[in-house]
């Protein structure tokens, strides 16, 4: 008898890496272009230098091509993927903190904007956003962005960052509040309007 489709974009996913480890090369293109930006934003917003994000993003990809034959679908292939991109983003700041490299100024402001998220409602709102993020502790944020920028349910931001659901829903709830005190602050309330909405997006 004939499964039935998947019913949701997390299920396809899944069913694509599924297929991907059995060789199915459509499925491999399938998987990798519906899961890029997710990785992208998410080492974006984790990682250390805003230079490295495209090369974190490739290596996430081939890390879990290279281990897709250990992935089962015991979770979703998204929050698979996702634990991949945390620990590629962990290798690469452990490497950057052993070999600390000096930039030059304007370079360094380059890269941070070149590197600024473009999929939310305006370039300045995604550099107020990502400016305000960066001020989090690094717990809040990676909870923040998995679940309010990335839509992971709580449960599967619990796997991907290693630690109890109500302890993301904490840190979830801490951002919040730190992100609109420091809206109010900074901008007031047409800001944190706009802000809201982003991480609506």
């Amino acid at each position: 008898m004939p499964t039935a489709p998947p019913t949701s974009r997390d299920e396809s996913i899944t069913a694509w890496a599924l297929a991907a480890r059995g060789g199915d090369a459509d499925a491999v293109e399938k998987f990798v272009r519906a899961l890029h930006r997710d990785v992208s934003r998410y080492v974006t917003y984790l990682g250390a230098d805003p230079q490295s994000a495209d090369d974190l993003t490739q290596d996430t990809f081939l890390r879990a091509l290279g281990s897709l034959h250990r992935f089962e679908g015991r979770s979703s292939a998204r929050s698979w993927l996702l634990s991949i991109a945390r620990r590629a983003v962990i290798d690469s700041i452990r490497y950057a903190a052993a070999r600390p490299r000096l930039s030059d100024t304007d370079d360094w402001q380059s890269a941070a904007e070149r590197a600024q998220p473009r999929g939310l409602p305006g370039f300045d709102d995604g550099i107020a956003l990502a400016e305000l993020l960066a001020a989090l502790p690094d717990d809040r944020r990676e909870a923040f962005v998995l679940t309010q920028l990335l839509g992971l349910p709580y449960a599967e931001a619990a796997l991907v960052s290693g630690c109890p659901v109500g302890t993301v829903r904490s840190r979830v709830a801490r951002a919040r509040r730190a992100l609109i005190e420091s809206l109010y602050e900074t901008e007031g309330p047409r800001l944190v309007a706009v802000t809201v909405a982003a991480t609506a997006a």
